[in-house]
């Protein structure tokens, strides 16, 4: 299998909103309180989303290309200091996302390569991401790569509906 990891395009958008829909589906399904229903228009959102940052300077869209195809995408960017977060300037991998079928071939690992580099070469001090708590495909991969354990998120429903149910 030959992957190509490539910056996305305009043309990538259908691609980009079909994976990035895959991703909210699959969070939605580890815990429905906490993440974004995906709903009828997941994928013409994400990827005009997702289409609306390709040009900034800021952040990067890389996708992998198998036999011509988008198989996955990796978008991440440079993010400011923030006192809120308790954390200097740092490059963020906000998504990651490969298709079923090309998924265990190491074509994660070669987009998160891309995304680093970008935000190396683009003088971030560091990469954070976040990963969901029941995604232990996810962190055996960025284990693997070097990320550690900084933070855990924890969360609270406060409508008393709401309490109590779990996924």
């Amino acid at each position: 299998m030959t992957v190509t990891i490539r910056r996305a395009e305009r043309r990538d958008r259908e691609a980009l909103g079909r994976l990035g829909a895959m991703l909210m589906r699959t969070h939605y399904a580890f815990d429905p309180q906490r993440f974004l229903s995906p709903g009828e228009s997941a994928e013409s959102g994400y990827g005009a989303f997702l289409g609306s940052v390709l040009e900034s300077p800021e952040a990067c869209v890389f996708v992998a290309e198998i036999s011509g195809e988008v198989a996955g995408y990796v978008y991440a960017a440079l993010e400011p200091l923030s006192w809120k977060e308790l954390r200097g300037p740092a490059g963020f991998i906000h998504d990651i996302v490969v298709q079923p079928g090309a998924q265990r071939g190491g074509v994660a690992t070669l987009l998160m390569n891309a995304a680093t580099d970008w935000l190396r070469e683009h003088g971030a001090p560091r990469v954070i991401l976040w990963t969901a708590s029941r995604n232990d495909v996810a962190q055996r991969l960025f284990r693997k790569a070097g990320f550690r354990d900084t933070m855990v998120e924890m969360t609270m429903e406060l409508d008393p509906q709401l309490q109590g149910r779990s996924r």
